[in-house]
């Protein structure tokens, strides 16, 4: 999500992060690896999308929004950016997929309640002071039996240091920056009547593109005994009840 609602419900940017910017680093060898394995937690999460109706909350460009949709599932993607929403859509053509596409924040969902098998938002709260309305949204959405996954930065790790350390520096992106820990995603899914399932890390390596292909097929394993020191942490959380 590369922008964010004030009070009186008008949208801002939050500078450093676009389209070309998303591109850019996907097409870096650093970014490649990083996001693949991010990807991997995430799908791994979601498990099979096949005919599940999926709401992808700060869809940025539409990349992944157009993987679930090419997995089976229908889905609907949502952003704050009007520029994100146009690149997601050009996405989602250029791939021949059918995907529903929305102007709105992850706060204030224009969606009636338990639409959704599925919601997922993936390092959507960066830039969100109080997070707990976005965890309220997606439970109210999602219908009985749903599961909300949601991938965030890690806050004690060296990506999320360097990080702090550009916002120290002036950086007007990192200045803004927050950064959570599985505990904090546990008690916020909790506080939204989710029930939290697990809470897995990836991105064990240090911000190199050398230590990224290093380690990259070791990531997995980390990620299944501990999060200590992930750059990226990754909730599943359900809505308890049945449909009908």
């Amino acid at each position: 999500m590369s922008r964010k609602m004030g009070e009186d419900g008008e949208a801002w940017d939050i500078p450093g992060l676009t389209p070309d910017i998303y591109r850019q680093w996907r097409e870096s060898a650093l970014g490649a690896i990083t996001e693949r394995l991010e990807r991997r937690l995430i799908l791994d999460l979601i498990g099979n999308v096949e005919g599940q109706r999926i709401l992808d909350l700060g869809c940025g460009d539409g990349d992944l929004a157009v993987d679930l949709a090419q997995r089976g599932a229908r889905v609907t993607g949502i952003d704050t950016s009007t520029a994100m929403i146009a690149a997601a859509r050009a996405r989602a053509v250029s791939a021949g997929t059918e995907i529903e596409f929305h102007v709105a924040a992850a706060q204030d969902l224009p969606f009636p309640p338990a639409q959704f098998d599925a919601v997922v938002a993936v390092t959507v709260l960066c830039f969100v002071d109080d997070p707990l309305p976005v965890f309220h949204e997606a439970a109210r959405v999602l219908r009985p039996g749903g599961r909300f996954v949601i991938g965030e930065l890690g806050k004690w790790n060296s990506w999320a240091a360097a990080r702090r350390l550009r916002g120290w520096l002036g950086s007007p992106l990192w200045r803004r920056g927050r950064f959570r820990t599985p505990g904090e995603l546990h008690s916020l899914a909790e506080a939204a009547g989710l029930r939290a399932e697990v809470v897995r890390g990836a991105i064990f390596y240090p911000r190199s593109g050398l230590a990224a292909r290093f380690m990259a097929p070791l990531d997995a394993y980390f990620g299944r005994v501990t999060t200590l020191g992930a750059a990226f942490l990754a909730l599943s959380a359900q809505k308890d009840g049945a449909d009908g």
